[in-house]
C-alpha cells in the first residue's frame, strides 16, 4: 500500500491545501492529512477546529485519514507506516524551505518527499495571509473551503 503523509497546521486549511490534497489522491491509496501540534505555536483554530473543517471539506473521500500528531514528521510517517511525504510549493521560497528538510528526513528515515506544485490560481493563499483577512474581518470566502467559511 502506498501511503504518504500531508503534513501542516492547517490553521486553518485553504483552497491551497485543499487543491494539493485533490492532486495527490490519485498517487496514493491512503494519504493521511498530519495536523503538527507544537505547543509554542500560537494557533487561531482549536485543533479540534481543524480536525472538523478538514474532515467536512473531504467526508466523502474515503482514502483520506486526518490525525495530529507532534514531534518529527518523519517519525510520524515511520509510526503510520507511510512511505512518502507531500509537500506543496507555491514558489522558489517554498522549495527552498522545504528542501532541506526533505534530504534530512529521507537519510534519517528513507521516507521520500514528493513536491506537487499549487495551481496558480491558488499559489497566492497561505494559512498566513487568511488569518490576518479573518482578524481584520475581510472577506476570505475566496480563500479556504465552505467548512472553514461556516466558522
Amino acid at each position: 500500500m502506498r501511503r504518504a503523509v500531508f503534513p501542516g497546521t492547517f490553521d486553518p486549511i485553504t483552497l491551497g491545501h485543499v487543491d494539493i490534497i485533490k492532486r495527490a489522491l490519485p498517487l496514493f491509496d491512503e494519504l493521511i492529512i498530519a495536523i503538527g501540534v507544537n505547543a509554542d505555536k500560537k494557533t487561531m483554530f482549536s485543533l479540534e477546529e481543524r480536525i472538523r473543517f478538514i474532515e467536512n471539506t473531504f467526508q466523502s473521500e474515503l482514502k483520506i485519514k486526518v490525525k495530529s500528531y507532534s514531534g518529527l514528521t518523519a517519525k510520524f510517517c515511520i509510526a503510520e507506516k507511510a512511505q512518502f511525504i507531500v509537500r506543496g510549493l507555491r514558489n522558489t521560497t517554498d522549495l527552498n524551505y522545504e528542501q532541506p528538510i526533505a534530504q534530512t528526513n529521507y537519510k534519517m528515515t528513507k521516507v521520500e518527499s514528493i513536491f506537487l506544485i499549487c495551481s496558480p490560481e491558488v499559489s497566492n493563499i497561505s494559512s498566513t495571509i487568511v488569518r490576518d483577512v479573518m482578524r481584520n474581518d475581510g472577506d476570505y470566502s475566496c480563500l479556504v473551503p465552505a467548512s472553514v467559511k461556516k466558522h
